[in-house]
């Protein structure tokens, strides 16, 4: 069995390495596991090299049944995916549509030298010969998918765990909580014309039981304030001929704690406003719950594992669904980003990756503990 109470990162499938762990033993798992047919990591049971979706989301269902059984019974899992489109040909990049951006490097999502060496894409002139793998994805999926239609990944997973996709029953369904989004403020660029370049990955926030462990006040927002109120916008002319000019909002705080009558009783001077008439609601410590679009902006790791997430955007994760000494796990731990994070902030980590190629990279960013990662251990 795997000792739970020490941080460690252990190589291996992690369909096999999680029941190696007792139940209950984890308070949030956070991960991000191989995109679908994105890249070859030349190991045979890799994940993602499966030839349809609903194989690559039968995989994934059985790797969150061993979560969701070590997970405490207040546990939570945030799952970090990104969507791929169906191209006219098989292969990681069909013609007619590209992958979803997952590489951060120092050249702003391009592949590091280095790792463009150690990983070897999918051929696309052999779909069922890709390296290290004799089931690589074929994206025409004959009456399925046409090309350039969007495959839906992420939410085909999320709907499986939920237990509401056909033809996959999980055995313990979990409650789909959120679809945080995370935008990207820097994509990779991508060479199309009839859409929109991608920007986005989802970032799900699913629970294993209706009440579970969630601190919002460990990560709330600032109000949006100009230096003493929020949202205040200059007078302007208004847009509709022989209409007075707009008169600016009016400088109140957010809320309406104390349910007070605002001096001008919300008169005719309000109107076209986004301010409620009567009672603004003051909120005194100028903060807000954390909205579900979270704006973070991919940076570069020198280390060159090409799918690396960045630290800001799972501490809020770790933040809000654990306390110090509760251990966080990653299923697919990669370099080690949210061990990284996990020891920042107090936490015991575990992580398990099928390629030994990221074991030096990980324990170099989990090597400075700040801590000691015993204070408030919980058996």
């Amino acid at each position: 069995m795997i000792d739970p109470t020490v941080s460690a990162y252990y190589i291996g499938d992690c369909r096999k390495l999680l029941k190696q762990l007792p139940d209950g033993c984890v308070q949030v798992c956070v991960t991000s596991p191989p995109f679908w047919g994105l890249r070859d990591y030349e190991e045979k049971l890799q994940i993602g090299l499966e030839a349809t979706p609903e194989r690559y989301v039968a995989e994934l269902v059985k790797v969150f049944e061993e979560v969701w059984r070590v997970l405490s019974d207040d546990g939570t899992l945030w799952l970090n995916l990104g969507d791929c489109f169906a191209g006219s040909r098989s292969g990681p990049q069909g013609q007619s549509g590209q992958m979803a951006d997952r590489t951060v490097s120092k050249h702003r999502g391009m592949m590091s030298q280095t790792m463009m060496s150690q990983t070897k894409g999918i051929d696309p002139k052999h779909p069922r010969k890709g390296p290290g793998s004799n089931d690589a994805p074929n994206r025409r999926l004959r009456g399925v998918l046409k090309p350039k239609d969007l495959v839906g990944i992420p939410w085909r997973v999320a709907f499986a765990l939920q237990g509401a996709w056909p033809g996959i029953t999980p055995k313990h369904p979990w409650y789909l909580r959120m679809d945080n989004i995370w935008s990207k403020p820097n994509p990779l660029p991508e060479s199309v014309t009839d859409r929109c370049t991608k920007s986005h990955e989802y970032l799900f926030h699913l629970s294993k039981s209706a009440s579970y462990y969630y601190d919002h006040k460990a990560i709330m927002e600032p109000v949006l304030w100009n230096g003493q109120h929020r949202n205040v916008m200059e007078p302007m002319d208004s847009a509709m001929p022989g209409a007075p000019p707009h008169r600016g909002l009016r400088e109140y705080k957010s809320g309406n704690k104390e349910r007070k009558q605002r001096a001008d009783h919300g008169g005719a001077g309000d109107r076209g406003t986004n301010q409620p008439f009567g009672v603004p609601w003051q909120n005194t410590d100028d903060k807000r719950n954390k909205r579900s679009v979270w704006t973070v902006t991919p940076r570069p790791y020198d280390g060159a594992h090409f799918a690396t997430y960045p630290p800001e955007l799972i501490e809020p994760c770790i933040l809000a669904c654990s306390r110090p000494g509760d251990l966080v796990l990653d299923p697919f731990f990669g370099s080690g980003t949210t061990g990284e994070v996990a020891e920042k902030h107090e936490r015991r980590w575990i992580g398990f990756d099928i390629n030994p190629k990221y074991a030096e990279l990980a324990k170099e960013r989990t090597a400075q503990r700040t801590l000691p990662l015993t204070k408030g251990h919980r058996p």
